[in-house]
């Protein structure tokens, strides 16, 4: 068995795990997502397409599923299930649904968990490659002011792992030497954090931390850190936006992703439009909806007109 494999599988009771190995072993590395959810079928979706198994799940396999993910200490892990999502070792998420308890206008719980979706992480070493020579400043050894933007599962966060890798280790082909770089990890999907050691290749001059809403981390790093740039996964909020401001006037340069498909709707979202007017941005990457991973428009801003344009 693969050891991948292996390793996902451990978090299933016997009966799941025999019929994921029988439909997973041959695909494992197109695998994307394991669908699982009360009294359905398990669902798995390999690149572009699914397999719906002949296998429903009981409240009772969620539940043994669920303690198998917290290491049979689901208290310990309260914090983490409050934000919808555990992160597993080798990087992988489990995000959760179900019925939230709220206090204070905040999540504290979820009850009654009645979905579990796994999704496979996933590290395409030189995936940027192309897209390098668009946002690095070779003249000043450093990076340009840059937001990806894409639709959700269009592959923003592989493409950002793996540009932080090149920049922190630097690019030798291009005479770029490597720089420090502090990540935001805020849900371990990057670097994914597993006990402290990062599960993912991420350079050897960049700092992380996770488990930390994104404002206050990038205000951690640049404080303690002296990054050079910063980096930090869907950016959402005003005070995403006002951590990023503060990152640039101390002197760091940014690299961050958003949702969204085009500018209408970057316009259209109130957080990322504020920080296209500020002039913060250098360079727009938008990636294409039916390829994962492949650019489909790049722009530059002019900074005589202050407009962006297709490069």
């Amino acid at each position: 068995m693969n050891d991948k494999l292996k390793r996902i599988l451990v978090y299933f009771p016997n009966n799941i795990a025999k019929v994921l190995n029988e439909n997973i072993e041959k695909n494992i590395n197109k695998l994307e997502e394991i669908r699982i959810r009360r009294q359905k079928p398990v669902i798995l979706k390999f690149n572009n397409n699914e397999k719906v198994l002949d296998y429903i799940v009981s409240y009772d396999e969620i539940t043994t599923i669920l303690q198998l993910i917290c290491e049979n200490s689901i208290y310990s892990y309260q914090n983490q299930i409050a934000e919808g999502f555990i992160t597993l070792e080798g990087g992988h998420r489990v995000g959760i649904s179900g019925s939230c308890v709220i206090e204070n206008n905040k999540v504290i719980n979820i009850d009654y968990i009645n979905s579990l979706n796994f999704r496979i992480s996933k590290q395409i070493i030189g995936c940027s490659n192309h897209i390098l020579k668009y946002i690095l400043d070779i003249p000043n050894n450093t990076i340009l002011n840059t937001l990806i933007v894409s639709s959700p599962g269009c592959g923003k966060t592989t493409l950002l792992r793996d540009i932080v890798r090149q920049v922190s280790d630097g690019v030798k082909e291009l005479n770029f030497k490597g720089i420090n770089i502090g990540l935001v990890d805020e849900r371990g999907e990057i670097a994914s954090l597993y006990k402290g050691i990062s599960e993912n290749e991420i350079g050897i001059r960049t700092d992380v931390m996770d488990n930390v809403i994104k404002s206050t981390g990038m205000r951690m790093l640049v404080r303690s850190m002296a990054p050079k740039v910063i980096v930090a996964d869907e950016i959402g909020n005003n005070d995403d936006i006002e951590a990023i401001k503060y990152a640039m006037c101390s002197g760091c340069k940014g690299i961050f992703t958003a949702h969204g498909r085009d500018f209408q709707d970057i316009n259209r979202n109130p957080v990322t439009k504020e920080l296209i007017e500020s002039h913060l941005l250098e360079i727009l990457v938008f990636l294409d909806e039916k390829e994962k991973g492949k650019i489909k428009e790049i722009y530059s801003l002019n900074k005589k007109t202050l407009k962006y344009e297709k490069v």
